[in-house]
């Protein structure tokens, strides 16, 4: 019988660890997306990374687990979706879900024992937090962003974070959209009129949205969305963005930010969270937009600069906006959204045709399921094979599954400083074994070597990982088999 999968793990914890004795097939590497109704549904099938798909003929992929299934120790905060929670689940590993972010304090503690951790925007991973995770291996992000973390020192310590950049597009331009729609008619203040039970039928001001001008700061995967929407409505758009991108539909690029401002009636960012964009939106480019303008922002809430826009909004340049991300948020659902964390939190509220959203740009059933699939299945690959593809902080590396005729290999992973003569030190420590299949890639300072080496035994393993630990350039280093 085949030798059971285990981990040699990095000097943090020096565990060697029993796997099932099942070399049952994987299936959790990647996520196919299925379409046969409206609701997306999404299934996990078997892989075989960089090779073709199992035929009959073909020998099935042999599972590799890091440790003992149920060693493995997950972490999942903000309310990860169900369907991320069955991938993790289903592989036996020990799954804690917990609805809301947590306290610095709390997530200290918690984050001590777990080799994994889901968040999605509100938990914040800096270096303090991190320095305390001993165990941790990876973070998946159940979200488009990861300026939560502090990918840098993760890297540093060979700490994979993996994100979900695209599920939610479409979630966020249809908000757009029905913002777009809201803003022109001035829908919200005409249903808070009536919920206080005065009728304010009006129509001065009230525009429809065919033949205005859509400008969209930022022409990536959500605002080429959003273009192709917003002309199937009669609109016309432009679009700025800091490199030359191939226009969808009729829509045009314009050189400068201030084309934008100038020309556009309703104004969109879809910006990340940089230096260069924060306060992107402020009193200069205020000025420089329409009269009677509008401006939606639904990227991040440091883009705009909130006081600017309530100065424009009660002058009567802009006649409207709408807001789904703030500078800063509260940590989960109350009545939290108050002057105490943003001082001018009641000056934004008591603006006429402003809407104001909790960050629920990507918040629809789909968009979470997606999120939720594709992530727990990078992490399941991660955590399972070593296959960094996907991940935003390491080296993108990938090799195909061993299969369960390759009884006697062993997966070696090592992260290292990239530094000159590594690979010759690896390869003397492996030099004794056949090496089957080996790719190495770097990111900056940090590189990411994984070999598969055969005719091993488990003795052979404990010896290779001292050497491996033993070596200077070692960031993490991991033996899976």
């Amino acid at each position: 019988m085949a030798t059971p999968a285990q981990d040699i793990a990095g000097s943090s914890n020096k565990l060697t660890r029993t796997v099932s004795h099942s070399l049952m097939v994987s299936t959790s590497p990647t996520a196919a997306f299925h379409t046969p109704s409206p609701i997306a549904t999404f299934h996990s099938p078997p892989s075989s990374f960089g090779g073709p798909q199992l035929s009959r003929t073909q020998t099935a992929p042999k599972q590799l687990k890091p440790f003992d299934s149920q060693d493995i120790k997950i972490l999942l905060l903000e309310n990860v979706n169900q369907s991320g929670k069955d991938i993790l689940s289903r592989q036996g590993y020990q799954v804690e879900s917990i609805k809301s972010s947590l306290p610095e304090a709390e997530l200290i503690e918690k984050i001590r024992d777990v080799h994994v951790i889901g968040i999605r925007s509100k938990t914040k991973l800096n270096e303090k937090v991190l320095r305390e995770a001993k165990n941790l291996i990876v973070v998946g992000c159940f979200c488009i962003g990861t300026n939560q973390v502090d990918l840098e020192y993760a890297a540093r310590h060979g700490i994979a974070v993996f994100n979900s950049p695209f599920a939610n597009s479409r979630s966020v331009a249809e908000l757009v959209i029905a913002e777009i729609i809201v803003l022109a008619r001035q829908l919200g203040d005409r249903s808070n009129e009536l919920h206080r039970g005065t009728w304010n039928k009006v129509s001065a001001k009230c525009w429809e949205i065919r033949g205005k001008t859509l400008g969209i700061i930022g022409y990536g995967h959500i605002g080429s969305q959003l273009s192709v929407l917003a002309e199937s409505m009669g609109m016309s758009v432009i679009y700025y963005d800091v490199v030359n991108l191939m226009a969808m539909g009729t829509a045009r690029q314009v050189p400068t930010l201030e084309a934008i401002l100038n020309e556009a009636d309703f104004v969109t960012c879809h910006v990340p969270e940089l230096p260069e964009t924060k306060n992107m939106i402020g009193a200069a480019q205020f000025e420089q937009m329409k009269e009677g303008s509008y401006l939606i922002n639904a990227s991040r809430g440091t883009v705009v600069d909130i006081p600017a826009l309530i100065n424009a909004s009660r002058s009567g340049k802009i006649a409207g906006a709408a807001l789904d991300v703030y500078p800063s948020e509260p940590g989960g659902n109350g009545d939290y959204f108050t002057t105490e964390l943003n001082s001018w939190a009641e000056d934004l509220r008591s603006l006429k045709n402003i809407i104001l959203t909790p960050h629920i740009g990507g918040s629809t059933e789909e968009a979470q399921r997606a999120i939720g699939a594709e992530v727990g299945d990078a992490l399941v690959r991660y955590v399972n094979s070593g296959v960094t593809l996907g991940a935003v902080n390491l080296p993108e590396v990938n090799l195909r599954s061993l299969t369960l005729d390759e009884s006697n290999h062993a997966r070696v992973i090592y992260i290292h400083h990239n530094v000159p003569g590594v690979l010759r030190k690896v390869n003397e420590i492996l030099g004794d074994h056949n090496v089957d299949k080996q790719i190495t890639d770097n990111k900056g300072d940090v590189a990411y070597l994984m070999a598969d080496i055969s005719s091993v035994q488990p003795y052979q393993i404990k010896e290779i990982s001292d050497a491996l630990e033993a070596l200077s350039s070692r960031i993490l280093t991991r033996i899976l088999y």
